[in-house]
């Protein structure tokens, strides 16, 4: 396409018009008068709105053409200056974005969206119907604990704001509900002018999903939005599917520096219960709500069944957790082959739903186990238990997901000797233990089984969900390894893509 007109600050005049990153060429036609032409044609741009150079928040902005897709819809979680951003206005008028698709509902991935709705985004939400499913549960249960969070904080004023005000409400949650359009796997949909999705299964969550967009602009192309890439041979979840093909990739690299633990069945978590026991001590497992429960109470379960750790009281304090259970039976078809065939993957455990039955297993003495949420430690139920068992040094705390920087789950496993939970320091006394084995992301080395499924290198591979260490490690990892291009996106940067 060209354009002619005068160029901008000469005598001629000016444009008045706003040709950006789209010029390709420019070519005189009357030197005397500067008059131009000017060859131009739409090209794609990405900007990291999010998980850029840190392990939360994931939002990618693509603008192709005439439309706006965003991908991932994340809240920043974490360390102070992280969160902040949640209150800054979006970098884009929300009201313009055509679509939003979802990797996977996670809250670092979806927990943004009441608040997107809010300031004015009304298009469709594209997600698995897995993801639909369980961001039904997540996103109210998150707007509850803002509103429940901000109500203490102002009774018993440990709060910087006055009055303090939640983030969003449940009512703004159900109101992004209504917008989630599900989609099935490997199902390709147009989802904006020019823009076809897709969704291939990541084995990271009930749900998750690798989203491939497909573009027919300026000679075509697909990019690969990787979310959260999940690990091979797991108990619930199917491996990560395959991918042989990509323009553009966009890789997770939050265990880009490390290797988990090899399996060792269960041994670890029946020592973790074993020398609990032994003390008389209750353990705490803090975990996500949505995804980590799930394999918590499957391998007590199997401990149990194998008389590897004595039978205790097993208590799953989360209402949301209970409810995602619910899903996950629900949906067995897309779990790992074994879970099909098998009972349920859920241990003997006994629901706690109301407060009441919360405070009781808080304040009781007796030796148990209380799987509670939420899996950082930032707040929900948890938090109860935890003041309750730090100070006793009989007691155990697990964690058995990542923690993020800024957390209190952090803090804890880098050895705090006390924490501030409800506005109160709390002595740490406690056994701490972490076990990594569980985790639900890929590891350094499952990364690269995974590369290795692409017959060929993408054009750009961009790493993201990250932190500094992990990021450089895997960047220097794929370009030694596979000479791939690779490139570490700072926040808010944008590019222009092939």
């Amino acid at each position: 396409m060209w354009f002619e007109g005068a160029w901008p600050g000469t005598a001629a005049g000016r444009l008045g018009l706003s040709i950006g990153p789209v010029i390709r060429a420019v070519h005189a036609v009357d030197a005397g008068s500067a008059r131009v032409l000017i060859e131009w044609r739409a090209v794609a741009r990405l900007t990291f709105l999010g998980a850029a150079r840190t392990v939360t928040g994931s939002k990618y902005l693509l603008e192709a053409g005439s439309a706006r897709v965003l991908v991932d819809c994340g809240l920043f979680q974490g360390l102070r200056e992280l969160r902040r951003r949640n209150w800054d206005p979006l970098p884009v008028d929300p009201a313009s974005i055509h679509a939003v698709v979802l990797t996977h509902a996670h809250l670092d991935h979806s927990g943004y969206l009441p608040r997107l709705v809010a300031g004015g985004f009304r298009g469709r939400i594209f997600c698995t119907a897995g993801t639909q499913d369980l961001c039904q549960i997540i996103l109210p249960d998150a707007g509850r604990l803002q509103e429940e969070d901000a109500r203490q904080a102002n009774k018993h004023g440990y709060t910087r704001h006055h009055p303090a005000v939640p983030l969003f409400t449940e009512a703004d949650a159900y109101r992004a509900l209504a917008q989630l359009q599900p989609v099935g796997y490997e199902r390709p949909l147009r989802i904006a002018r020019g823009i076809d999705l897709e969704f291939i299964n990541a084995g990271h969550l009930l749900g998750s999903a690798f989203v491939r967009l497909r573009l027919e602009a300026d000679g075509g192309g697909d990019i690969l939005f990787g979310g959260d890439l999940g690990r091979y041979a797991r108990p619930i979840l199917p491996d990560p599917s395959p991918v042989e093909q990509a323009d553009v990739l966009l890789l997770e690299a939050t265990y880009g520096d490390r290797t988990h633990p090899p399996d060792d069945d269960g041994e670890e978590l029946a020592e973790v219960i074993r020398s609990t026991v032994e003390q008389g001590g209750k353990l705490v497992v803090p975990a996500f709500a949505v995804g980590r429960v799930e394999e918590v109470l499957f391998w007590i379960r199997r401990l149990e069944g194998q008389r590897r750790i004595p039978m205790l009281p097993v208590f799953l304090d989360s209402p949301m957790a209970t409810e995602a259970l619910r899903y996950y039976v629900k949906r067995r078809r897309e779990l790992d082959p074994d879970q099909q065939r098998d009972d349920p993957p859920t241990a003997r455990f006994r629901a706690v739903s109301s407060r009441e039955e919360s405070k009781a297993v808080t304040q009781s003495a007796s030796p148990c186990i209380i799987v509670s949420s939420s899996g950082m430690a930032t707040g929900g139920r948890v938090l109860h238990h935890l003041k309750a068992v730090l100070p006793d040094p009989k007691n155990t705390v697990l964690f058995v997901g990542y923690q993020a920087a800024g957390t209190r789950g952090r803090s804890l496993v880098d050895g705090a000797a006390e924490v501030k939970i409800h506005g109160q320091m709390i002595p740490v006394r406690a056994r701490v233990a972490k076990i990594d084995s569980m985790s639900a992301h890929a590891d350094a080395s499952e990364i690269q089984r995974w590369l290795g499924g692409f017959r060929t290198p993408p054009r750009r591979t961009f790493l993201v969900h990250g932190e500094p260490e992990p990021l450089a490690a895997l960047e220097r990892a794929i370009a030694s390894r596979l000479g791939w291009a690779v490139q570490v996106p700072e926040h808010l940067a944008s590019v222009e893509l092939p």
